[in-house]
């Protein structure tokens, strides 16, 4: 199923040292990979880079294959931001048919942003996988606490992207339901040229938003129902608490990503 091949949003209860760190510093070293992936513009930094998300992942006891099939929803993202790049990016003609050409350029930039982009989804991934909703709102809320005083909404904030992130596979899976009903009443999603496969693509659109609005609309009741009333006077099952385990993987990525930065100031 669509929502079971996207690993961003689902969370694998696990017992493991990543799945047993603080989601406040998870969540941190995954915005500082994100924004190092974002900076660095060499192939030995990517390869660095990747080889330490895979190894955080194997240290997460996260099947390799299973982060593999999230990557699939994009394939045709990446696919079209390669031609982009590679017909379409001036420099130094490799190959030329017409109006077509592949310039070296084009290249090696397309490839460098498949490469980001994957590494991006891997990062993110690993971050919904070895973390609870509860902890990725508690640590999210916990971040932006000192915000606060200048009234920034928290609280809120931090339950919308979670919210949004466990709404990403459920949505998936009922796409997959519709596509597979409609399916069976002859609808074809697959033939015909770009426009007719878009028009075809509207019975699926409108049963999808209109489960999602009611989706979102029985949770809104159940969480008014219960009393929710955003962060104010709520106490907390989990008190989140440093330890030292935390802080040396902490202190371990940034002697890592500092050593990248170093690496690609020396090959520029």
């Amino acid at each position: 199923m669509l929502g079971k091949s996207i690993a961003i949003g689902q969370f694998i209860p696990i017992e493991s040292p990543i799945h047993r760190l603080d989601p406040r510093v998870k969540i941190l070293v995954s915005a500082i990979l994100i924004i190092i992936l974002f900076i660095v513009k060499e192939w030995v930094s990517f390869f660095l880079i990747g080889s330490f998300i895979i190894l955080l992942n194997i240290t997460a006891r996260i099947p390799i294959s299973y982060i593999g099939k999230s990557l699939k929803p994009i394939l045709i993202l990446l696919a079209f931001t390669l031609i982009l790049q590679v017909f379409f990016t001036p420099g130094d003609y490799i190959w030329e048919y017409g109006f077509l050409h592949i310039s070296r350029e084009g290249l090696i930039r397309g490839l460098f942003i498949v490469v980001r982009l994957c590494l991006l989804i891997l990062c993110t991934a690993l971050l919904t996988l070895t973390t609870s909703p509860v902890e990725l709102t508690d640590g999210l809320e916990s971040l932006m606490s000192p915000f606060k005083k200048w009234g920034f909404p928290a609280h809120e904030l931090a339950m919308m992207v979670t919210i949004a992130l466990r709404f990403i596979p459920t949505l998936m899976e009922e796409a997959d339901r519709i596509i597979k009903a409609q399916q069976a009443r002859g609808a074809d999603f697959e033939s015909g040229s770009l426009i007719q496969r878009a028009k075809n693509l509207i019975p699926l659109l409108v049963p999808l938003f209109i489960n999602s609005f009611k989706r979102a609309d029985d949770l809104a009741i159940a969480m008014e129902s219960r009393c929710y009333r955003g962060g104010i006077g709520r106490s907390r099952l989990r008190v989140l608490i440093l330890r030292k385990a935390d802080m040396v993987f902490l202190g371990i990525t940034l002697i890592f990503v500092t050593l990248v930065l170093l690496l690609s100031l020396m090959v520029w």
